[in-house]
């Protein structure tokens, strides 16, 4: 049996690379978009994808980020099932496929805000917070118009509701990561905060 140690490494290893698979550089760049970090925020999530009008691909690039995410999750639970002894191995994989998103090795380490890939994770850890995360994410962008008010609703909700229906330690995953993405959303909420922050399909 792999020791815990071990089994901690390798998810961390696992869930970093699953995470770091850049689906808004490869859609934009096979569809003949160009390179997404080119265009508007310089982003490669889906807010950024979207700017380049093509919906069909921002709409692809937001579900497969949350996939990776959600799959990083059950293919570790479906490795770990016969382990014991690894307690923490499943909020380990998703911490790092959100890392591994945010800070692709592959892209210079400049990748996307972690929302997708995050709500991804938490549904897959508590998919009760996810719900909640995904359904506040929609009325906040829908009523505000900024995918980034959005997000922040988002993660704010997550965390509250993990603890409310899962364990302590998935509950306490979903609140780091609900933190790196309040971190990578720090210049977003000065703009919200001035009333400059840009409105969804925005060229900015």
């Amino acid at each position: 049996m792999i020791s815990p140690a071990h089994t901690y490494f390798l998810c961390g290893v696992f869930g970093y690379v699953a995470g770091s698979i850049p689906f808004g550089v490869i859609l934009t760049r096979a569809a003949g978009v160009g390179d997404i970090r080119q265009i508007g925020s310089g982003n490669i999530g889906a807010t950024n994808v979207l700017r380049t009008g093509r919906k069909g691909l921002a709409l692809a690039t937001l579900l497969l980020d949350g996939v990776k995410g959600a799959l990083a999750i059950l293919a570790a639970w479906a490795w770990l099932t016969p382990n014991t002894g690894a307690p923490y191995a499943l909020a380990i994989t998703g911490f790092a496929a959100v890392v591994g998103h945010i800070f692709p090795v592959w892209l210079g380490l400049r990748g996307g805000k972690g929302v997708a890939t995050g709500l991804g994770v938490a549904a897959a850890l508590c998919w009760p917070a996810g719900v909640i995360a995904a359904a506040a994410w929609a009325l906040t962008a829908k009523l505000s118009r900024m995918s980034s008010a959005g997000a922040l609703a988002a993660f704010t909700a997550a965390p509250a509701a993990a603890f409310f229906f899962t364990t302590h330690d998935r509950a306490g995953v979903i609140l780091g990561i609900s933190l790196l993405v309040f971190f990578r959303h720090k210049d977003n909420i000065k703009r919200i905060l001035s009333g400059t922050e840009p409105k969804i399909g925005s060229i900015k």
